[in-house]
């Protein structure tokens, strides 16, 4: 069938797969180096017992079968060296069924990941990378050129991403009708980047045009993903550049550079495609069963997406085939911090020797600049910025946080920028407070050298020590 395959979008193929390579990755190496703290063995929400309690069918992984800290080691760095030879090219060394498995492999790695990954993994673009990684799987290799199904089941994807942004936003918060949202969304962000104080401090008027701007990309650019070219190259171009805006703005992991890679398969890139032969039956006869499949399954999120009580970032399959997504509903006014700090005193009175542990991503110390992460995924500090909002959504784990604080676990403090106390002298207590974090002005900056000034909110957890248990209450 010549209509199948769109040789016109070769190069489009090639920089989209290098890049999502680059993406799963990040991933991964995430994983390696966060799990034995997060849901190892002796982690805060360990995988034994998740699997004990949730059937597979429920969240199919290979760690239901089976789990140990080392193997899941081994089955990360899998994905590792698998990720970083689809960034080197591999696939296209391949046959074509060669191709496709080869990309099968990190989407079924990561899958076992994610679905034991809990509260750690409960992040929208967690299932985003699932979604894409999976229809990246019939995209092919040099053998033949890319399916147009696929390639319009991507910006179906990338459609949903920003149409569901938008939407959420204009349903959502007021101020993102009244085009004020900006005057706080930098500042209370879950992880700001070194810039995002100076996006803070630009002038009304201009958030004001950037929220407007923000509807327009959200709302009207994504049906133009759907136009004939190069009005579709226009359209994703328009969104790479305020993804990229985004990036400068904050830490979101690979939210927006995944983004990023989506809108990359909608750009024609300019140059003469190599000659590409026709595309074998049996891959026709695959790619279009599955697109069906994936169009049949889009029914619930476009309904989602269409609906008044619209949810955000959701998964309707346990193999998160095609899910719902969006961000910042509601924006938040002001910014809590949760300070936490040990003592090695005996008595954990107010006058102690409270030392304040200090984390990699989020605000603490108020005279520390933040650093650019993104897209790797600090985990830890940004459930950190959740537990602030409310207590209820740190009730699973803040209590094996703070045990594995004060017995100096390893794991855990490699999670921290850095620990108060030396490896061999844990401390006594451990308590935590809650703090609220405003940027300081151009001039306290320049005069103190301090990015935040804080103000004391009240207790979050009192003085605990290793025999007591934690407890998180409302205030």
């Amino acid at each position: 069938m010549e209509w199948f395959t769109a040789t016109d979008y070769w190069w489009s193929r090639l920089v989209f797969q290098r890049a999502l390579a680059v993406v799963y990755l990040v991933a991964f190496l995430g994983a390696a180096l966060q799990f034995r703290a997060l849901i190892g063995e002796r982690g805060m929400l360990p995988v034994p017992r998740f699997v004990a309690q949730v059937p597979f069918r429920r969240a199919p992984s290979v760690f239901q079968l089976h789990y140990s800290d080392r193997f899941f080691a081994a089955w990360a760095g899998a994905g590792c060296a698998v990720s970083a030879a689809l960034v080197a090219g591999l696939d296209s060394h391949l046959p074509l069924w060669g191709a496709m498995v080869l990309w099968l492999v990190p989407w079924v790695l990561y899958l076992s990941i994610v679905n034991v990954g809990q509260t750690w993994y409960g992040f929208g673009w967690e299932s985003l990378l699932l979604e894409v990684g999976f229809l990246a799987v019939f995209l092919g290799n040099d053998e033949a050129g890319p399916p147009v199904v696929v390639l319009f089941l991507l910006r179906w994807v990338l459609f949903r991403v920003e149409f569901g942004a938008g939407l959420i936003k204009m349903r959502g918060d007021a101020c993102w009708r009244k085009l004020t949202c900006l005057y706080y969304h930098h500042e209370t962000q879950p992880m700001p980047g070194p810039l995002s104080c100076f996006f803070h401090h630009l002038p009304k008027p201009l958030h004001r045009a950037e929220v407007a701007a923000n509807h327009v990309t959200q709302l009207v650019v994504p049906v133009l993903l759907f136009t004939p070219q190069p009005i579709a190259t226009a359209a994703a171009a328009l969104m790479i550049l305020t993804q990229l805006w985004l990036v400068l703005s904050g830490n979101f992991a690979w939210l927006n550079w995944l983004t990023i890679v989506l809108a990359l398969s909608a750009v024609a890139f300019p140059g003469t495609p190599p000659d590409v032969p026709g595309a074998p039956l049996w891959y026709e006869i695959v790619v279009l069963a599955v697109a069906a499949g994936l169009v049949g399954l889009s029914y619930r999120p476009a309904r989602n997406m269409l609906s008044r009580r619209q949810v955000m970032n959701r998964s309707f399959d346990p193999l998160h085939l095609v899910n719902t997504y969006g961000a910042f509903g509601s924006v938040s006014r002001t910014r809590h911090e949760v300070v936490i700090e040990g003592t090695a005193d005996d008595e954990p009175r107010e006058d102690a020797d409270w030392r304040e542990y200090e984390f990699k991503g989020k605000p603490g110390d108020p005279r520390r600049w933040p650093r650019q992460f993104a897209p790797y995924h600090l985990r830890l500090d940004w459930m950190m910025w959740f537990a602030a909002l409310s207590p209820a959504y740190a009730g699973s784990w803040f209590g094996g946080l703070v045990e594995r604080l004060l017995e100096n676990d390893r794991d855990t403090l490699r999670l921290l920028r850095r620990s108060p106390f030396p490896p061999d002298a844990p401390p006594r207590f451990v308590r935590a407070r809650l703090y609220r974090y405003q940027y300081t002005t151009w001039r306290e900056l320049r005069e103190t050298g301090a990015y935040w000034q804080r103000t004391y909110v009240r207790e979050y957890l009192p003085a605990t020590r290793l025999a007591t248990r934690v407890e998180l209450r409302d205030p």
